[in-house]
């Protein structure tokens, strides 16, 4: 499994983690606040769309009027050999 991070402003925050859900092939975000603590892990699995998700963008979207910076932990399915 692949893990990316990106170092992200709290004001960008939802709409990347929308842009990384539908990129496809993400098995887990993880939000972490500037001292590295985590704050919010989202599992995904293929399939989950939507509706689904629309209580994990309202916690996101309060978590980003937090503060100001983030990094986001994207682990990925590592592609097939």
């Amino acid at each position: 499994m692949a893990s990316e991070e990106y170092k992200i402003e709290g004001k960008d925050l939802l709409s990347r983690v929308k842009e990384i859900v539908h990129e496809g092939n993400v098995r887990r975000i993880i939000i972490k606040n500037e001292a590295g603590h985590s704050l919010l892990e989202i599992p995904l699995s293929i399939g989950v769309v939507g509706v689904v998700l629309l209580p994990v963008w309202v916690a996101i979207g309060a978590i980003a009027a937090l503060t100001a910076h983030y990094t986001l932990v994207v682990e990925k399915d590592a592609p097939p050999a």
